[in-house]
């Protein structure tokens, strides 16, 4: 069966039988883990090879798992930095900053990888313009191009630790106050300002090969009057063709409150999306909702989208936790990274 357009979540640390009813849904390709569904890397793995069982290709499983207060699982997993402290270093010691953001990578990437994770939705390539507290730290710098540098070296870590990256918030959200997860955001800069700084870093990383990208929803109204991850204009015209982007695209929650301003149906929203552009869209926290759209949604998945997603399976070069704890080159990247500051707690799922 081939992989279908729709990631949902899951309710708990084992899958129910709504879970497997969902997840073995046609337009369903895959799902997205939160800290609810996290005990210890021996339970994730269990739950990863029971979701991998359940089709063949095996349905996508991603997180949010960036470092700092965005990291969902915790014990048996390295704290990781929020990426502003990989920002600090930069400042004083761009080369040290470079090779600690490539550390980051690699361990966040091997220690998923070895619990059968297949990709984070990382990095964040938001600039921080010092006004958005949704994204505050998560970014690396208020400077585009220190974005860009670290990002990248970031990106090569995931793919050293057998993943590839998501970069979000296209085509950037770090200008704004509003929280897109509780409230319409609107961003009211014309495109030329947003290109000579947020859309830097999307530039640079979609030239290195960037596997994904996951468009805000944030309304830029000098551009389109919808969210950019509903907009032909962005998605299309501006991601795809000005920017050449051909890797995935990813729906943020259609679940947020940003994302219902002009669609309160979940199924217009899910249609919307797919329609402007995405590949794939996520639906989390709304079993009601996930049903609407599963027993709704009529879409014909194109091959263009089947090829990006086959891309996203996870390489498995790590083995299990216990054997990625024997490489001498990630006790290495564990003891660099340990003494970066640390965020703490979590966004509001």
């Amino acid at each position: 069966m081939a992989l279908g357009p729709v990631m949902l979540d899951i309710a708990g640390t084992e899958l129910s039988e709504d879970d497997i009813k969902r997840l073995t849904h046609p337009l369903t390709g895959g799902v997205i883990l939160f800290t609810r569904n996290y005990v210890d890397h021996r339970q994730l793995t269990g739950l990863t090879r029971q979701i991998h069982a359940l089709r063949t290709p095996h349905l996508l499983i991603a997180v949010d798992h960036e470092g700092g207060r965005v990291q969902r699982f915790q014990q048996d997993f390295t704290q990781l930095p929020a990426m502003r402290e990989l920002g600090k270093v930069w400042d004083k010691q761009p080369a040290k900053a470079r090779h600690l953001a490539r550390q980051v990578g690699y361990v966040l990437a091997a220690e998923l990888n070895a619990c059968g994770v297949d990709f984070s939705f990382t990095p964040v390539l938001d600039i921080d313009h010092g006004q958005s507290s949704v994204i505050g730290d998560r970014a690396f710098h208020s400077n585009p191009h220190a974005v860009s540098d670290l990002a990248h070296q970031l990106m090569l870590g995931l793919k050293q630790g057998g993943m590839l990256a998501i970069g979000k918030h296209f085509p950037g959200h770090g200008y704004i106050r509003a929280d897109t997860h509780l409230e319409k955001a609107v961003d009211q800069r014309c495109y030329s300002e947003i290109e000579a700084n947020d859309l830097i870093p999307f530039q640079h990383l979609i030239d290195s090969g960037i596997a994904g990208i996951m468009p805000a929803h944030v309304i830029y109204t000098e551009i389109d009057p919808n969210p950019a991850g509903f907009s032909k204009i962005w998605l299309q015209k501006i991601l795809r063709k000005t920017l050449g982007f051909e890797g995935c695209i990813f729906s943020d929650d259609l679940n947020m409150r940003g994302a219902g301003i002009l669609l309160d149906s979940m199924l217009l929203r899910a249609q919307t999306a797919l329609t402007a552009g995405c590949d794939m869209i996520l639906v989390c926290n709304n079993p009601a909702g996930a049903d609407e759209v599963l027993n709704g949604l009529r879409w014909e998945m194109p091959a263009a989208s089947l090829a990006r997603l086959a891309r996203l399976h996870a390489k498995n070069q790590t083995g299990s936790m216990t054997k990625l704890r024997e490489r001498g080159d990630y006790v290495q990247a564990v003891r660099e990274i340990s003494g970066i500051g640390c965020g703490s707690g979590e966004l509001p799922l």
